[in-house]
């Protein structure tokens, strides 16, 4: 062996060597969402030293844990788990197996969708989807296989876009081969309702595999065609609810990070990330303490992290002029109700305004809608996961659509109690929930000012619209552009909005940093 060879294999085994046991850095991660909970378990399974910063008293942010009356417990977000498969590498990739953390139960039917004339039920088991197709959409249900054959294969091709890093141009010219490969799956230059178009005829049936654009905020007929996976997923991987609500998924997953060793400070707002030179150095504290760090990793809404944890000198690309122009998703006006009666819902429940493209397009364009006639989601969970609320008691969720602030609409007292009015009646009419107000124990509501005031930018409850302009490379990157050190997860950064891209961004961090 020739000298050179083996001061290379030498070489070679030191580096080995000191990153196993002494390239052990000090990362902070700035909120304890579903992206810095699953980076924390990640990166402490790597053998990193992490803090997780959060500012509220308990863990999870939008995917956190709503309580009234000490005994009704809530989702304050997302409802149920989309793509498992997801959330279960997280896990793996943690050292720990998920079903040991958290009790899955699979939602079948995963949910109603109410017309107004008609119901569909919507299922993941394919043979009773189609005949339903076929009971309700005559001579459709031909198309279906069609629809399940080519979005599986679109499904396929995307992923590894999906899981790719574009925090570097060299990097994803080095993945060329699939992004050829996957430019005849995008849909260019159709929305979601048109791709579904190609598949079936009847208007009623589009929308049951195009609604779900609300996932990201967006409306079928301006969500990029591509996504039209997102109902395709549903229908692979069947929905997911965790026993105790979804916000136990945030429980589990500060669990692992514990066990692995990382560190949680409740309470702690962080009022700026430490830069030197273009570089993060750390953290300052609300108390106006500085904590040095090798990274730091922001799970912040981007929007609010972009206009509050930084010197606008440091972030000239995300300016607040700059931050102006981007397009962000819609908001949600929500309503929480303490029940002490158990209505036969289902789990999942959609209903569609009778102007429902109108009603989208004005979010779309962020204008007021009405209060007379509105989409809304309810979920019923009390009729499965008896942990939530007492005996033959229930909590009922309803999510709103809404336009964000950019809309100008001041949400005071006067309109929340308008809306929240709004809703009570729709339960009482389109649910035939007559005696509802009887059995109001608590009830609570959050409206795209509370959004806002709970760190989320413009109430935006989305994140950044998903638009071609706001995805993949031309997204904010996982690698943070305008500072190093300094790594993006959540819905804001790439891949974007929905839990299991969120974990998939996380991942794309943790691998980052493993490799450096």
């Amino acid at each position: 062996m020739s000298s050179h060879e083996m001061k290379k294999k030498n070489s070679s085994t030191e580096r080995k060597y000191f990153y196993n046991v002494g390239m052990k850095k000090k990362i902070a991660i700035i909120w304890a969402g579903p992206g810095g909970l699953s980076t924390a378990m990640l990166l402490s399974k790597q053998g990193h030293e992490i803090d997780i910063y959060e500012k509220d008293a308990v863990i999870g942010g939008r995917n956190s844990r709503l309580t009234l009356a000490e005994k009704y417990h809530f989702d304050v977000g997302p409802t149920f788990l989309l793509m498992k498969p997801f959330l279960d590498e997280i896990f793996e990739k943690s050292g720990k197996k998920s079903s040991d953390y958290i009790d899955f139960r699979k939602v079948d039917p995963m949910y109603e969708l109410h017309f107004s004339d008609r119901t569909v039920s919507m299922t993941s088991n394919h043979e009773k989807m189609r005949a339903t197709i076929a009971q309700l959409f005559p001579w459709e249900e031909k198309w279906f296989d069609s629809y399940l054959a080519y979005e599986d294969k679109r499904l396929e091709k995307m992923y590894p876009c999906l899981d790719m890093d574009y925090s570097k141009l060299s990097r994803v010219i080095k993945r060329w081969k699939h992004l050829l490969e996957v430019i005849p799956y995008l849909s260019l230059g159709k929305s979601i309702y048109q791709v579904l178009s190609g598949y079936f005829t009847t208007e009623e049936l589009k929308l049951c595999f195009t609604f779900q654009a609300k996932y990201l905020g967006m409306s079928p007929w301006n969500c990029p065609g591509f996504f039209s996976m997102l109902a395709y997923a549903e229908h692979k991987y069947g929905i997911y609810h965790t026993i105790g609500w979804l916000s136990e998924i945030s429980e589990a997953m500060m669990k692992v990070a514990q066990e692995n060793g990382a560190t949680l400070y409740l309470k702690t707002p962080i009022k700026k990330v430490i830069t030197q030179n273009g570089v993060a150095t750390g953290v300052e504290l609300e108390t106006g303490e500085i904590k040095q760090y090798d990274s730091v990793v922001i799970n912040a809404d981007f929007g609010t992290a972009m206009t509050h944890l930084f010197d606008e000198k440091d972030i000239r690309k995300y300016s607040a002029k700059k931050l102006s122009k981007k397009g962000f998703s819609c908001s949600t006006f929500m309503v929480y109700l303490a029940l002490d009666k158990l209505y036969d819902l289902p789990f999942h429940s959609i209903y569609f305004a009778k102007e429902y493209r109108d009603q989208l397009n004005k979010i779309h364009d962020n204008q007021p809608i009405g209060n007379k006639d509105f989409s809304f989601y309810v979920r019923n969970a009390s009729i499965l996961d008896t942990t939530l609320a007492p005996e033959w008691h229930s909590g009922i969720y309803v999510l709103v659509p809404m336009s964000n602030l950019r809309s100008g609409e001041i949400w005071d007292e006067s309109k929340n109690a308008t809306w929240y009015e709004s809703v009570l009646k729709m339960l009482e009419t389109r649910l035939w929930l007559t005696d509802i107000r009887n059995h109001i124990v608590a009830s609570e509501t959050i409206n795209p000012k509370d959004w806002e005031n709970r760190g989320v930018y413009m109430g935006a409850t989305f994140n950044l619209s998903h638009s071609l302009d706001q995805m993949l490379y031309f997204r904010p990157r996982n690698e943070f552009e305008c500072v190093k050190n300094c790594y993006l997860v959540g819905g804001g950064t790439h891949p974007g909005s929905g839990l299991p891209t969120i974990y998939e961004s996380a991942k794309i961090v943790a691998g980052i940093i493993e490799k450096k």
